[in-house]
């Protein structure tokens, strides 16, 4: 998983594009991990919750854009590429460990972001992969013995 993210994460920073097929596979694997961990009954509210979540967060965006910035939406304020990570961020946790992650990514990629263009002017932020060079980190992380599972709702 930390493979995807990483190519993710390559191809974002190199390209500002990721090849599709990534995005479901990083899905399934999450999804698959967190089916190890917990029943599929568990599993299913929480993702549900979870997608419930990334739409609204989708439309707020959505209509923001359209409405009050007056720009277009995909592939123009926000990519499709972004917008697959958001999902399939979102099959892999229980809802308030996916909160936490999808919250604290998002400030990893605004500080990123602010500390990038302090020495040169980014035209467009690698969303997708600075969340993917995020969860990295943290998956990494919840490897170290004696700290809580990231299953643990």
């Amino acid at each position: 998983m930390v493979g995807i993210c990483g190519l993710i994460a390559f191809q974002d920073f190199k390209e500002r594009m990721v090849s599709w097929i990534l995005f479901p596979a990083l899905g399934i694997v999450l999804g698959g991990l967190y089916l190890v961990q917990l029943p599929f009954s568990q599993y299913y509210p929480f993702v549900l919750v979870n997608m419930f979540l990334i739409s609204l967060v989708v439309l707020i965006l959505f209509l923001y854009t359209k409405y009050i910035a007056k720009q277009g939406f995909l592939n123009v304020s926000f990519g499709l590429g972004d917008l697959l990570f958001f999902y399939a961020l979102a099959l892999g946790f229980p809802t308030m460990t996916f909160l936490v992650i999808f919250a604290l990514s998002m400030v990893f990629a605004l500080g990123t972001t602010l500390l990038w263009n302090r020495t040169r002017k980014l035209q467009t932020i690698p969303l997708a992969g600075l969340m993917g060079l995020f969860l990295s980190l943290v998956l990494l992380i919840s490897l170290f013995p004696n700290l809580p599972s990231l299953y643990v709702f």
